[in-house]
């Protein structure tokens, strides 16, 4: 049995992740008040029986009352889960836990994770059929082959609603569609092509069921398991996946099958192919590798060994990844909102080929923003959508539902698709997934970050993570064998992590002394006295090393009063003159809620400020959002409505935004205004001469005792994630923590920083 010590880092936060501040990822919250005596007694006993016999005359009412119509089943034996075998029902509860955020994420849709102790297929199929009054969908997850193709098929047979195992046909809707791209750039048809599958299981199966349903022909195309080519002389126990696509009459190895071969599909492990078997394919071929986390072939070197190929892999961090959540979220979304009785192949084939025209769309800005490209086209490096592309929700449900209606499958058509996939817009808001779109910015380009509380194991942390998934390079500042035994003992490498120890002298060292001397020989700092502040002086080192160029951006205070942090860094880094910010610097935080996030400030620096101060930090708290990736829509806060109040405090806010439309007439700006007034569209629709009438994300505050205790309010009781404090007016991305600031917090910061450091240099 596992001990506490054996567990890495990493493995130590994934099980603090599971099990804080509560067990578990999914929680079931009311969706309708239950406060009052009256409340109770509409939503149960006597008023839950009006509704109980409405659904008695009429099944199709259980939509209109219940939550059934959008809730999905994920159900799984634990037989197949992920790279980790048959490891059982209950084991398998995380993973069930996590598609369930995947399915409220991307889709808005609402999930029970069901796992079943059953391995017998007929006995699952019973079970899981007794379940139909409660889902308005089912997704099969995890069950290996060839039970799931016995479940699959028999389970739709006994029930009225999509059945879907995910690990077949969300695998193979992303595949096709990637694949319909690649033949039309490499100019061949799908009818003509050598089609080569290594990875017999249900994926691979899948993959090849629907190719050929999309013009493939069956003579062209052959399935490898670990013994070769799928042959009709293999024997009488074939299960029925491999027989299906049995093809020869001999044994014949992956290497001889590749020669002359246009597509390969990897769905095995990594490191299958060879080189010389990708040279002996026909010329432009296509490689799909994608085995997880290491590719059937590297993608390097497959690039490397033939030029004129296209290639996909399963990772995030090469071209052309085939990922589930492109396709599983939004095959459901459209078939729940027609009610469909069943996924049939029309609606697979719908969603292929609404994915591989959207992949041949134009990019739109906001997701090249996002993936920090200034170009995304249609070509080799592009055939899928990228998995944050907003235009997902609204593309790929609305082609399902379209099909499920044509087909004759939706209980409840839809006549207007324009006005669907509107409403299918609004449903999904980019806060929800927020710090993932901020970092797939950061990893286009991770800066070179200062930790100046190096040998704290808490920023160890942090520093490993923020390697492992290329947020930014960490450079920890601190006694080197402090941070060498605290690594040690976390189990963390320090292999790609800098650690600079302030009492070794190096040319860097000299030069920095050499700096700082320089910048204060007229203020009684004499050259030794210069090097005995650096050794002692963390915060005044990383800054330099921030201002020399040797770093990119730094993060401190963690263990220091803010003020203490932030003095030494003002003394050394100045304030930022191209911002405008020329007196002052100003603290934001950002608040990412369920369905929002916003942009508050000043919440942690400036006491009070000026008319003109405040149109500063607005200018500046805008231009962090759109950098994000947001359209800064800015309310100037106070306590009266468009001089509703007479009073210098309004006044003073008043005449802020009168100097922003003058110096900044196209920012979206507005105020004096009440903080519901700003965020409520149907309060400003009272002010119908107001700019913000969709409401507000960026919010100024006017003092910083308003900001301060807004923000906390929001985090504390209005279950926001606050990640910050984020300063603003410094010439380089410089951010002072909170005081005990958490491995999740330092993280955060630290992709901000990353990100803030790529805009200057951009």
């Amino acid at each position: 049995m596992s001990t506490p010590n054996s567990f890495s880092a990493f493995d130590q936060a994934a099980l603090d992740y599971h099990s804080q501040p509560v067990p578990g990822k999914v929680s079931v919250k009311p969706s309708k008040p239950c406060i009052t005596q009256r409340d109770l007694a509409l939503a149960y006993s006597p008023g839950v029986a009006i509704p109980c016999l409405e659904i008695e005359k009429d099944a199709a009412n259980a939509d209109k009352y219940t939550s059934r119509a959008n809730l999905v089943g994920v159900i799984s034996n634990g037989t197949a889960v992920l790279g980790l075998g048959n490891i059982g029902a209950l084991a398998s509860k995380p993973v069930m836990e996590g598609k369930g955020i995947l399915f409220k994420r991307f889709a808005d849709i609402d999930v029970f994770d069901i796992e079943v102790n059953e391995c017998d297929p007929m006995t699952f199929v019973e079970t899981v059929a007794r379940l139909e009054p409660t889902f308005g969908g089912i997704n099969l997850e995890d069950i290996k082959a060839p039970e799931c193709f016995i479940i699959e098929e028999e389970l739709k047979k006994r029930v009225n609603i999509p059945v879907l195992h995910d690990d077949q046909h969300g695998t193979a809707v992303i595949t096709a569609a990637a694949l319909i791209n690649a033949l039309l750039l490499q100019d061949k048809k799908i009818e003509d092509v050598k089609i080569v599958c290594l990875g017999a299981g249900a994926a691979g199966f899948a993959c090849m069921k629907l190719i050929e349903e999309l013009g493939a022909q069956k003579k062209n195309m052959y399935f490898l398991d670990r013994k070769g080519v799928i042959h009709n002389n293999r024997g009488d126990n074939l299960p029925f996946h491999k027989a299906y696509f049995a093809n020869g009459t001999q044994d014949t190895s992956l290497e001889e099958v590749m020669k002359g071969a246009d597509v390969f599909l990897g769905l095995s492990q990594g490191n299958m192919v060879s080189p010389e078997m990708l040279k002996s394919m026909a010329d432009k071929p296509i490689i799909f590798a994608m085995a997880n986390p290491t590719p059937e072939i590297n993608y390097d070197i497959a690039m490397a060994t033939r030029p004129d190929l296209i290639m996909a892999t399963g990772r995030s961090d090469h071209p052309n990844q085939v990922n589930n959540v492109l396709g599983f979220p939004f095959l459901f979304r459209g078939a729940l909102d027609v009610r469909a009785t069943t996924f049939n192949e029309d609606m697979k084939i719908a969603a292929v080929h609404a994915l591989a025209k959207l992949a041949r769309e134009e990019v739109p800005a906001s997701v090249l923003k996002v993936y920090g490209e200034k170009e995304l086209r249609f070509g080799p490096q592009y055939i899928l959508p990228k998995p944050f592309d907003p235009r997902l929700i609204e593309v790929v449900p609305t082609a399902v539902a379209k099909a499920a209606v044509a087909t004759g499958v939706a209980r409840q058509p839809i006549s207007d698709f324009k006005a669907y996939a509107q409403d299918l817009a609004g449903r999904i808001d980019q806060s929800r997934t927020f710090m993932r779109l901020i970092a797939e910015k950061a990893k286009q380009q991770p800066a070179r970050l200062i930790l100046t509380e190096g040998d704290d194991p808490t920023i160890i942390q942090a520093a490993a993570i923020m390697v492992s998934e290329g947020l930014a390079k960490p450079m920890l500042l601190g006694n080197i064998n402090t941070i060498t035994s605290q690594a040690d003992r976390m189990r963390i490498s320090l292999k790609d992590i800098e650690v600079i120890d302030p009492h070794h002298e190096n040319a860097r060292f000299s030069s920095l002394a050499d700096a700082l001397y320089f910048d204060r020989k007229r203020q009684g700092v004499l050259r030794h006295e210069a090097v005995k502040i650096l050794r002692h002086n963390r915060n005044i080192f990383g800054s330099l090393l921030v201002r020399q160029g040797f770093a990119d951006g730094m993060l401190t205070g963690r263990t220091k009063h803010y003020p203490d942090a932030l003095g030494p860094i003002l003394k050394v880094l100045g304030h930022d003159e191209k911002t405008g910010a020329r007196h002052r610097v100003y603290g934001m935080y950002i608040l990412v809620m369920e369905e929002h996030a916003y942009f508050l400030a000043d919440c942690t620096v400036n006491v009070d400020m000026s008319a003109q101060e405040l149109s500063e930090v607005a200018v500046l708290t805008a231009k962090v959002a759109e950098s994000l990736g947001w359209e800064a829509k800015v309310a100037m806060l106070s306590f009266s409505n468009f001089g509703s109040s007479h009073h210098p405090e309004s006044s003073k806010v008043a005449e802020a935004v009168a100097i922003l439309h003058n110096n900044h007439p196209t920012l979206l700006v507005d105020g004096e205004m009440q903080a519901d007034t700003a965020v409520n569209p149907d309060i400003l629709s009272q002010y119908p001469f107001s700019k913000l009438q969709d409401g507000a994300n960026v919010l100024i505050f006017p003092t910083m005792q308003a900001g301060n205790i807004a923000y906390k309010l929001l985090k504390e009781l209005g279950g926001a994630t606050a990640i910050g404090p984020i300063l603003m007016g410094l010439p380089q991305p410089v951010h002072v923590l909170q005081t005990g600031a958490s491995v999740d917090d330092i993280v955060n910061m630290a992709t901000i920083a990353s990100v803030g450091a790529a805009n200057i240099t951009a």
